[in-house]
């Protein structure tokens, strides 16, 4: 049934879900520089299959025949930088508009949209080829009437095996986007009629610009926010015979308040490509790129070793999440050799963990700055705290009297928004006493007042919120490590990576103040740490130690 001719009521499916069944998280975004972006509007890219060809559109950047152009970038290796981009040539390109494009697996058809005559409607979606990667481009061809129609179709990407073309299109309403799928038996064949993909791409107006992983299990794709803000967004399947599960939101660091959108993502499954109005750029709106980054160090030890092979090897040939580490983007909801295969490229070797939102190593000697060394949220050294270089569990550490003694630091994240888990090393002797704090709101880690048995005040704001007591006392003059995790349900802490309590909570209580290390939330007399306080750490995922 072309296009279905039945409007399906929009469904709030994926609110609530995450990005990936696996642990993934996304890199620092970074502008792939002035010899890809203009001081004009690009748009649009879509990555060859060897990555070492950009194409994309560009909005009055001079040099093209045309206000919409196409352009391409090529550089020698996945590493290196990209080359001076280039207008593609006529008859590809025309005095018309041309954009979306998408190049295929085997680098030998690109199809783009375009308004030029000869169409079925206003933008239509034709195909160019070539014999050869060192052949000329042919002339395009339109793809017909049984794909394009009197609406508007863009945005096209193109499945790995050829065999299924992702596109957007107004054919409902004229205001409003949609995304469809067009599929053949071979590529040789007819594209049969396009489909659209249902609510799992509905997020509203304007759902456009899809981009389908090498795998055919996972969709990026563009939608507006309430604010009228372009965002990316994914919608995943387990196989590519099942149903497409309902969009979520990737949300920041990679969706900013300004307009992102365009995706496209590798063949590895391990870089987005996408276009951003963001500071930082070259001109109104550029093209960047994020690492999709699998988190190998399961137990945030910052280094990949027995321990998390023996994680992996607890989930071999299940469907643990944690050790879904593989294909990229976001696996393929089991544990096998694929995901072997990724922790062996990271064996021995220490690891830049992309959830690691804070980390005070506290190894100064000297000064009032307790340096933080991921986000630059650096802590004042408060009262006569005094350094210890060579006193630390990990390094150096800050030993506090009890009196006065705390460290003050920045914002760093607001706990009702999101998983996370917070870790320290402390030595002391006195209970009620703080580890850390956050400012007029709650105390994160402290021993109770009783008997020193490591605890967190941290709770939901309703009338059912209480605090989570151990049964594990940490004031008894030795090192612990002690954690808190919160999995967005439950909170648990552990004890030298022993989890010592856990329970579960709705919510937690919401607030953006600073910290507070060796002190309680209003610096009351008595929670005032006595003893040593190394290597705080601050993840924005749940981790099992």
């Amino acid at each position: 049934m072309r296009r279905t001719t039945l409007l399906v009521s929009v469904l709030a499916l994926g609110l609530a879900a995450q990005v990936a069944d696996a642990d993934f998280a996304f890199g620092t975004s970074t502008n792939l520089g002035p010899k890809v972006n203009s001081s004009a509007f690009e748009g649009s890219p879509d990555i060859s299959r060897d990555g070492l060809s950009l194409f994309f559109d560009a909005y009055s950047r001079p040099g093209g025949p045309g206000d919409w152009d196409l352009w391409v970038t090529t550089r020698d290796a996945t590493n290196g930088d990209w080359g001076e981009a280039v207008p593609l040539p006529l008859p590809i390109n025309s005095s018309y508009a041309d954009a979306g494009p998408t190049i295929s697996a085997d680098g030998l058809s690109l199809f783009f949209a375009s308004n030029r005559p000869g169409g079925c409607g206003g933008f239509d979606l034709w195909v160019t080829t070539r014999k050869t990667a060192e052949d000329p481009w042919e002339p395009p061809l339109n793809l017909g009437y049984l794909v394009n129609s009197l609406a508007d179709e863009n945005h096209a990407s193109i499945s790995a095996d050829g065999l299924s073309l992702y596109f957007d299109c107004n054919w409902f309403l004229w205001l409003d986007y949609d995304i469809f799928v067009a599929t053949r038996a071979s590529i040789n064949d007819d594209w049969d009629i396009p489909e659209w993909l249902g609510p799992a791409t509905d997020a509203g107006l304007y759902d456009w610009s899809p981009s389908i992983s090498s795998d055919g299990l996972a969709l990026f794709f563009e939608g507006r926010s309430q604010s009228g803000d372009r965002e990316l967004l994914v919608t995943r399947r387990k196989t590519t015979d099942d149903d497409w599960e309902g969009w979520v939101n990737i949300g920041p660091p990679v969706n900013t308040s300004y307009d992102d959108g365009d995706p496209s993502i590798s063949s590895d499954g391990y870089t987005l490509y996408f276009c951003s109005g963001r500071p930082g750029g070259v001109g109104n709106r550029d093209l960047w790129q994020v690492p999709i980054v699998p988190i190998i160090d399961f137990n945030a030890d910052a280094l990949v070793d027995l321990a998390d092979f023996c994680r992996l090897a607890q989930c071999w040939f299940g469907h643990e999440s944690s050790g879904d580490i593989a294909p990229g983007p976001f696996g393929d909801c089991i544990v096998d050799y694929k995901d072997l295969a990724v922790l062996g490229q990271y064996w021995l070797q220490a690891v830049d963990d992309p959830t690691l939102v804070a980390h005070w190593k506290l190894d100064e000697s000297q000064g009032n700055v307790a340096a933080e060394i991921v986000a630059g949220k650096d802590g004042t050294v408060c009262g006569d705290a005094v350094w210890q270089p060579q006193g630390g569990k990990v390094g150096g550490a800050l030993q506090f009297d009890g009196l006065d003694d705390y460290v003050a630091t920045p914002f760093v994240l607001n706990p009702a928004e999101g998983e996370f888990s917070l870790f320290a090393w402390v030595k002391g002797e006195v209970p009620g006493q703080v580890v850390v704090s956050q400012k007029y709101a709650a105390n994160w880690l402290r021993a109770d007042p009783s008997e020193g048995k490591l605890a967190t005040e941290l709770k939901s704001g309703g009338r059912f919120g209480h605090p989570l007591i151990s049964q594990t006392v940490i004031t008894d003059g030795r090192w612990h490590q002690v954690a808190l995790v919160w999995d967005g349900a439950n909170r648990t802490l552990y004890v030298d990576n022993v989890e010592v309590a856990c329970d579960t909570q709705a919510d937690l209580a919401s607030s953006e103040s600073s910290l507070y290390f060796g002190a309680g939330k209003n610096l009351e007399a008595g929670s005032l740490w006595s003893g040593v306080i190394d290597d705080v750490r601050i993840y924005n995922r749940a981790v099992t130690p």
